[in-house]
């Protein structure tokens, strides 16, 4: 990004850092054991292992640096600044699921609002499908927040699970994703989570299968969609599923059909697929409408990494302009009147100006605050602040002028 795209943004953002009172920002409890990494505007490197005792310390910083965008550790360390990770003195990291709508295997980037939308049901569903209910995570340990920009971070403190090494937190999200569900075992044990979204997931797939044996447009677009399913799947860093190409998925579209197999099929018998059983099987644990939307698509190296940096609740992101904000569990149904809504809600106050911008994307679809708009490449559109800073730090327009309102 070119600095006559940023500088703006910049000057924004120091502004707000600097007018904003030190009670408004969010402080990560054991403050002093934490680390500090800052990026800057521009090619610099990123500015990190930094440790801080005190509030003002960290605000004085952030004050005088006003920085694209600031992350702390998930770790808590004996000594935050050393170099050398070695010499921090690690002791213990809260456990973090970061869901990301750059992790989607479907949907539009450009249309930003449907993106959130989907990413917010998500992550309600990781908790209450989940979390909650198969892991027995309580409420009055997690922190939910918006991420300033694609997702939400769920962030979650008890003391129990701090000192779970990454193998351990690999367990949480295998059983998340269903790596290594065994579906015949499940679907004959005992009713328990799994069981119940493979039961469901079998007919909801057998329904897109029905699609993808079409020969038109709905049937290609559900071949891809299907196919990208499954090569996700593997490419995940404990899956051990192969690549499937068209001609693949299309057979098992095709075998489906068959009355008497398909109705050994939904009563449990998939063994009539043959060599299409286990690209099935897949398929119904790793649907995104069944397994993945019901679970959350977590981003693993975040939840994996116990010496992680995440980013800091309050502040601003430097990729979008918006602030990285916390919300209660209650508002994260996004079905429930009063959800939460990070396009109104994460848009930090900057100032009354103006600006034109040129689009320099194909389409696009954004809301920030009152103000919503559908792009198309080589459009002139006159937005305010925060609009101008969205479309700016995204990269989806550029500044023509600036007028004083």
């Amino acid at each position: 990004m070119v600095e006559s795209t940023w500088a703006r943004a910049a000057h924004r953002f120091h502004t707000w850092y600097g007018r904003t009172p030190e009670d408004e920002f969010w402080y990560p409890p054991r403050l002093r054991n934490r680390e500090w990494m800052f990026i800057g505007w521009g090619p610099k490197p990123p500015d990190r292992h930094r440790g801080f005792d005190k509030r003002a310390e960290l605000m004085a910083h952030i004050r005088r640096a006003a920085p694209h965008s600031c992350f702390y550790s998930t770790a808590y360390y004996d000594e935050p600044s050393a170099r050398k990770m070695v010499d921090k003195g690690w002791n213990g990291a809260d456990l973090i699921f970061d869901l990301d709508g750059d992790h989607l295997s479907e949907g539009d980037p450009f249309d930003f609002p449907s993106m959130l939308d989907t990413i917010q049901v998500q992550a309600h569903k990781l908790w209450h499908d989940f979390l909650h209910p198969e892991f027995g995570f309580e409420e009055q340990y997690l922190q939910l927040t918006f991420s300033g920009h694609r997702g939400f971070h769920l962030h979650y403190r008890e003391p129990t699970f701090w000192q779970l090494d990454s193998s351990a937190r690999r367990e949480l999200v295998s059983h998340i994703r269903g790596l290594g569900a065994d579906v015949s075992v499940l679907r004959n044990g005992p009713d328990c989570g799994w069981k119940r979204r493979i039961e469901n997931g079998i007919g909801v797939m057998l329904e897109q299968l029905d699609v993808a044996a079409q020969d038109d447009t709905d049937g290609r677009r559900m071949i891809k969609h299907l196919v990208s399913i499954v090569n996700e799947r593997g490419s995940a860093s404990s899956g051990r599923q192969r690549k499937v190409g068209p001609q693949k998925m299309l057979s098992l579209a095709t075998k489906v059909q068959h009355p008497e197999r398909r109705e050994r099929i939904v009563a449990g018998n998939t063994k009539g697929l043959k060599n299409h059983e286990t690209l099935f099987l897949d398929l119904v644990k790793g649907d995104n409408s069944i397994i993945l939307s019901a679970s959350g698509e977590t981003d693993e190296a975040v939840t994996l990494d116990i010496k992680r940096v995440i980013r800091w609740p309050t502040g601003l992101h430097g990729k979008s302009g918006l602030q990285v904000t916390e919300f209660p569990l209650s508002r994260l149904d996004p079905n429930e009147e009063g959800r939460f809504d990070a396009l109104s809600e994460a848009v930090p106050r900057f100032d009354d100006r103006r600006g034109t911008l040129e689009v320099t994307v194909e389409r696009a679809v954004a809301r920030v605050g009152d103000e919503e708009l559908e792009l198309e490449l080589g459009d002139h559109v006159e937005v305010g602040a925060n609009m101008e800073t969205f479309l700016t730090l995204k990269g989806w327009a550029r500044p023509i002028r600036v007028q004083q309102s």
